[in-house]
């Protein structure tokens, strides 16, 4: 077998919450990941500017994942003024570990099922295995392929992974689909949260609720 792998958590992370903290330790377990490594997008293609400065949300990843020692966070998107495409940012993380070392990068479902919306997306097989966390409770992600793109329908099929096992033993190019707890936290409610000045206990590590009030963010968008 080879190394373990590491994965990838991309987002905008405005702001981070328990939920990108759970989906990590899902992550990091069910496929025996060495590390997650968090990425803040800086200026992300697919959505519109986030609330938050770049660096606030940064910061505010910094202080969630304190005291987790397979944690990290990468900011080499951060600072970026220009479009942040996860084609180049898997490309520039591939030139620095290497040909040999396993990367995952960790998807929702729903995104997912628009990969084949993204930049240069058949490449990013070429990088990258791809985990897909359907959420439990929810319509499997077998079943939601019916209804997806042809060409993503073929990707799928060709690559997905019969267990985690695989994701160890090649640098790239497989499928696997884990399951996700059902969390309803999102950083749209938390943000109108913070509007509306209601608690964010629960929902948001206790230094990132500090770092909010703090900084004033989310007062209103």
């Amino acid at each position: 077998m080879g190394s373990a792998p590491i994965g990838i958590l991309g987002g905008t992370f405005d702001p981070v919450h328990h939920g990108h903290l759970r989906i990590a330790q899902e992550a990091l377990e069910q496929c025996g990941l060495a590390r997650i490594c968090f990425v803040p997008s800086g200026t992300p293609p697919h959505r519109t500017a986030p609330c938050a400065s770049a660096q606030a949300r940064w910061e505010m990843v910094r202080l969630a994942i304190a005291g987790h020692p397979e944690f990290q966070v990468d900011v080499r998107e951060v600072f970026r003024s220009d479009p942040c495409y996860t084609v180049d940012t898997l490309t520039s993380l591939r030139a620095e570990l290497g040909l040999a070392q396993p990367l995952c990068l960790i998807l929702g479902g729903d995104a997912f099922l628009q990969l084949h919306t993204w930049h240069d997306w058949r490449q990013l097989f070429a990088l990258a295995h791809i985990v897909v966390l359907q959420r439990a409770g929810g319509q499997p992600l077998g079943n939601a392929m019916a209804q997806a793109d042809a060409a993503l329908q073929a990707e799928y099929r060709a690559r997905l992974a019969p267990g985690a096992l695989a994701l160890h033993e090649a640098p790239a190019g497989r499928i696997f689909v884990a399951d996700m707890p059902a969390l309803d936290i999102s950083a749209t409610d938390i943000r109108r949260r913070c509007a509306e000045k209601k608690s964010l206990r629960s929902l948001v590590p206790d230094a990132v609720v500090h770092y909010i009030h703090t900084h004033s963010l989310y007062r209103p968008c």
